[in-house]
């Protein structure tokens, strides 16, 4: 009987490697960026991560399922964005996080919102993972900095936080996916004093740009 027993039981099947995957995320969203939602196959994912496509079909059931999943791990790598800088003045913050690596890692986010747009009004799921990874982490930082100014007195109590931590991104958005134009320390500083700053109702002084 015990025999019949262990006989009877499912026999497990070989545990699924997972140290793959942050390669095959990032292959994701590098071909979502270059080809977008509609033009990315599975087999371009799997050829850019030198991975068969089987295992990508094991791990994720569906281009969607792996799409959303790499969208929403691009949140992890925010870190820079969770403690914003604190120099003593809005201006010193909003500049300090001006960083080549920040800069880069904000244009490839675009690309790849960009890529996902056609999907975003289908998936709600999606949509909700595009915005807390590519949307959130920024203006929460840019909340913080801000709520710092009124803080401070920099700034009125009654300054429309919402618009003001947009402005950064929108323009952003402009000149990388309308003008194909990318965002380098001297335009976003110029974002900064002829823009965001005034919008603020703060005079920015006469620096060069790329202060």
């Amino acid at each position: 009987m015990v025999q019949l027993a262990d006989a009877a039981k499912p026999r497990l099947g070989r545990k699924r490697d997972h140290t793959r995957d942050p390669e095959i995320l990032e292959a994701t969203l590098d071909v979502l960026a270059e080809t977008g939602y509609d033009g990315m196959t599975i087999d371009m994912v799997a050829a850019r991560a030198k991975a068969g496509k089987a295992t990508l079909y094991r791990r994720w059931a569906s281009k969607p399922e792996l799409v959303l999943e790499a969208v929403a791990c691009m949140k992890s790598s925010d870190v820079d964005l969770a403690s914003p800088p604190d120099t003593g003045t809005l201006r010193g913050d909003l500049v300090a996080m001006v960083k080549t690596f920040t800069l880069a890692q904000s244009e490839r986010k675009l690309k790849v919102m960009a890529g996902i747009v056609s999907m975003i009004a289908r998936d709600p799921d999606l949509a909700a993972a595009a915005h807390a990874a590519l949307v959130e982490p920024r203006a929460a930082a840019n909340r913080i900095v801000f709520s710092r100014a009124i803080a401070r007195g920099e700034i009125s109590a009654d300054a429309d936080l919402d618009t003001l931590c947009m402005i950064g991104p929108a323009m952003a958005a402009y000149r990388t996916l309308m003008l194909g134009l990318p965002m380098d320390r001297d335009s976003s500083i110029r974002i900064i004093d002829g823009i965001i700053l005034p919008a603020a109702g703060v005079c920015a002084p006469a620096v060069p740009a790329s202060d």
